[in-house]
């Protein structure tokens, strides 16, 4: 038993097939690529090398690679039933089991059905590869635009209207560290009203950044005017990854230790209490153990005393912390990083080259232009997940206990969470301390 097979992919939407993974045993590949011409050279070489020498079966993924439209794909289809070959459409089931001819009533059946959904399928495609070729001139994906944006000659522009509401949205959540006081703070100074859900696309949409993300999951870096900066959206990203990690609705707390502190000693999270004297404005805040294991319970804390402790133990070990990351490490993976921007950058620039000594067709060099620029903002998402370069500065400044005394709850929550992955609270007996555990 003799078996050719045949590919036939399109750049724009697929990466090309491996030609070594049919699971049947190949004597020969032909491979064709969609070009402008759309010619199928492959598949008539395919044709003539078949009448010379004749195999059993021709494998396909799908019965549309044999043709550009339905009249090509039944002409080659009465082709090779008139050399004697079978064709198997692998993802299609078509005769995958046996030679049965085309020519038997039912046979004819089944293939007009599956004809249909090759056209089907096919428009599909047309419409697929115009979206994709819209990718490649870096236009606007299909759909809403997002708010505080609007669509201008396939291009993002910024919508002076409402922008300011979208920058003034983020500058709150870059204050506070909250993303529900973020979308309180909204709709009480706009009457914007949005979900938390909406509020947290926001904060990750990279259209905001100036960056255009497609149905792929790509992104395309520097396409329009953005409305945060690098810098910013860096620290948002570090916001919500550090707010990923504490108990729900906690990030909005209005107390900088809430769901920062657990009970070392019964492993339970700990809870603020506010308590209060009747006829009195004076309240008293606590922090106690919400499932507490031990026999008899862990008694509260005062809160108090517990973010002094935290404060005057940040201001004594965060340096120490932050003394222990790799520096040097850190910006030699910076560099090779940039490193490879640029290496990137480079190869961009060549391009228009290639293109006008015709080493490159326009559409090829759209679709190298396209991948360099992915490539380049996966690069630049790795780097903007390292360590701030000032990280440094930043904890000298943290350390100093004079810095804590002006700050307000939102604030210290703020700072706290930027560096603290937990408080445990050790006990001995009717005593107690805490130990600060870092991010770092």
């Amino acid at each position: 038993m003799r078996i050719f097979a045949y590919t036939y992919s399109d750049p724009l939407l697929e990466a090309a097939p491996d030609i070594e993974s049919w699971g049947w045993e190949v004597e020969k590949t032909y491979q064709d690529f969609a070009n402008s011409s759309n010619n199928r050279l492959q598949l008539q070489q395919l044709l003539e090398d078949s009448r010379r020498d004749t195999p059993d079966y021709l494998l396909v993924r799908r019965l549309n690679e044999l043709g550009n439209n339905i009249t090509n794909i039944a002409a080659n289809l009465g082709k090779l039933e008139a050399m004697g070959i079978t064709p198997i459409a692998l993802e299609q089931g078509y005769n995958a089991s046996q030679k049965i001819p085309l020519s038997s009533n039912d046979s004819q059946a089944d293939l007009l059905k599956l004809l249909n959904e090759v056209q089907s399928q096919q428009r599909s495609d047309r419409i697929r590869q115009g979206h994709a070729r819209n990718r490649l001139d870096t236009v606007t994906p299909p759909g809403k635009v997002p708010y505080g944006y609007r669509r201008a000659k396939g291009k993002y522009s910024i919508d002076r209207s409402t922008s300011g509401i979208v920058k003034d949205f983020f500058e709150n959540f870059l204050l506070y560290g909250s993303l529900r006081g973020a979308v309180r703070y909204l709709a009480k100074r706009y009457g914007k009203k949005i979900s938390v859900t909406t509020g947290r696309r926001w904060l990750s949409n990279p259209v905001y950044r100036g960056d255009t993300a497609y149905c792929n999951n790509e992104i395309i870096c520097n396409t329009h005017t953005p409305i945060i900066s690098r810098e910013e959206a860096a620290q948002i990203d570090r916001l919500l990854r550090r707010n990923s990690r504490l108990p729900r609705r906690t990030a909005s707390a209005p107390r900088s230790l809430a769901g920062l502190v657990r009970c070392k000693k019964c492993q339970s999270k700990m809870t603020i209490t506010r308590v209060t004297i009747r006829h009195k404005k004076t309240e008293y805040l606590y922090l106690r153990p919400i499932k507490c294991s031990q026999n008899p319970k862990c008694s509260a804390i005062s809160y108090q005393e517990v973010l002094e402790a935290t404060i005057k133990e940040v201001c004594e070990s965060l340096m120490n912390a932050v003394a222990g990351i790799d520096f040097p490490q850190l910006d030699t993976v910076k560099k090779n990083i940039a490193a490879s921007i640029e290496n990137q950058h480079k190869i961009l620039e060549t391009i228009p080259n290639l293109l006008k000594t015709e080493i490159l067709d326009t559409q090829t060099a759209k679709l190298r232009t396209y991948k360099i620029r992915t490539e380049i903002s996966a690069l630049e998402a790795k780097l903007a997940t390292l360590p701030p370069a000032n990280l440094n500065s930043i904890a000298n400044l943290v350390s100093i206990p004079q810095f804590w005394l002006d700050l307000s709850e939102s604030e210290r929550r703020f700072y706290l969470r930027e560096f603290i992955q937990e408080i445990e609270i050790v006990r001995d007996g009717k005593k107690w301390n805490i130990e600060v555990i870092f991010i770092f």
